[in-house]
């Protein structure tokens, strides 16, 4: 079942994904010879009469495409895209991206809309021991800095300190109606995979259900999850965490059963954050990923010429070999830590 939930996310990603590309390429009328879903033989094919599109779904489930007239080549066709203009080509390939991102904030806004309680940012109990009460931080206290993170709601109170919180940091508070800096709050840590973050040991206030008040908490959990990814990103650049923590297709099946069976709202808190990792992933200035293409268009853009497309070819092809490569070291910790279990 895991696995079923998994493809069956997988594939919704991907068509979200490529359909961003499509809808983006039919707007500016450029041409379009196929739509696919998966990669590898084709289990599924149908042609359009009316535009010659083929739609196909192949037989694995790992990716996608749309393949547009003048993409990897030279044409001569008009509506070609290597003769469209190079704004309309950038909003064509970071379309995909955009439609993911919009995916993930719409599942999140779904989450927040069937949610019981929302979590503010005004402290309300601690937990036994709470190591920041005796930093002094106090109930009532309206929570709006963890250290350098400005904060509106819970989810991004517990997101900053998860990052943040496992040495001592200044909170800024409004208490009494004066905001007030405590310097060097401390908080309980917790160790999982190898890395340690900071956990937040109180609860906050629930604030009532009101439009005002979904889209507040849309707005801001969607940010803090962006912020969350953002931050794995730049950890992994740094070597704060290595290679080994990253997770693959396998591990995330793993993580998707995981959440599946906490709940509903667990699967699709899964959903907008995979949504949003691939809409921001794929916008990484990488050769052979949606935001290397983007670079080079931006390249043309500012100098008024295009690199070679054989350069640029040969750039995106040795960028998919590391890419495939890493996939694989990936994998491979991902079966390694599933026998750990």
């Amino acid at each position: 079942m895991t696995v079923i939930i998994a493809l069956i996310l997988f594939g919704f990603l991907i068509f979200i994904h490529e359909l961003g590309h499509y809808l983006a390429a039919r707007l500016f009328k450029v041409g379009i010879n196929e739509f696919a879903i998966g990669m590898g033989p084709k289990l599924i094919t149908k042609k359009s009469d009316k535009t010659g599109i083929v739609y196909s779904l192949r037989l694995l489930p790992i990716g996608g495409f749309v393949s547009m007239v003048g993409e990897d080549e030279d044409s001569t066709d008009v509506n070609a895209l290597n003769n469209k203009p190079v704004w309309q080509r950038m909003i064509i390939v970071s379309a995909g991206a955009f439609m993911n991102v919009l995916v993930g904030i719409l599942i999140v806004l779904v989450i927040v809309s069937t949610s019981s309680r929302l979590a503010s940012n005004v402290v309300a109990e601690f937990n036994d021991g709470a190591v920041s009460q005796e930093c002094g931080l106090m109930v009532g206290d309206e929570i709006i800095k963890v250290g350098k993170n400005r904060v509106h709601i819970g989810n991004e109170i517990s997101n900053a300190i998860m990052f943040d919180g496992t040495a001592p940091i200044d909170i800024t508070v409004i208490r009494d109606g004066k905001q007030v800096v405590l310097k060097d709050v401390s908080f309980g840590t917790i160790s999982e995979s190898g890395m340690t973050f900071g956990r937040m040991d109180f609860k906050v206030y629930g604030e009532r259900i009101s439009f005002f008040n979904i889209v507040k908490h849309t707005i801001f959990c969607s940010k803090s999850m962006v912020e969350v990814i953002w931050k794995s990103l730049v950890y992994l650049v740094t070597g704060k965490v290595g290679v080994e923590q990253m997770s693959g297709p396998i591990g995330v099946t793993s993580a998707i059963g995981e959440a599946t069976k906490k709940g509903m709202h667990n699967l699709l808190y899964m959903c907008a954050l995979l949504a949003l990792n691939l809409g921001i992933f794929n916008m990484l200035p990488l050769p052979a990923l949606d935001g290397g293409r983007f670079a080079f268009m931006l390249y043309e853009l500012i100098f008024r010429k295009p690199v070679k497309r054989e350069i640029e070819g040969y750039i995106h092809f040795a960028g998919l070999c590391l890419l495939l490569l890493l996939m694989v070291v990936v994998g491979y910790n991902d079966v390694l830590k599933l026998f750990q279990k």
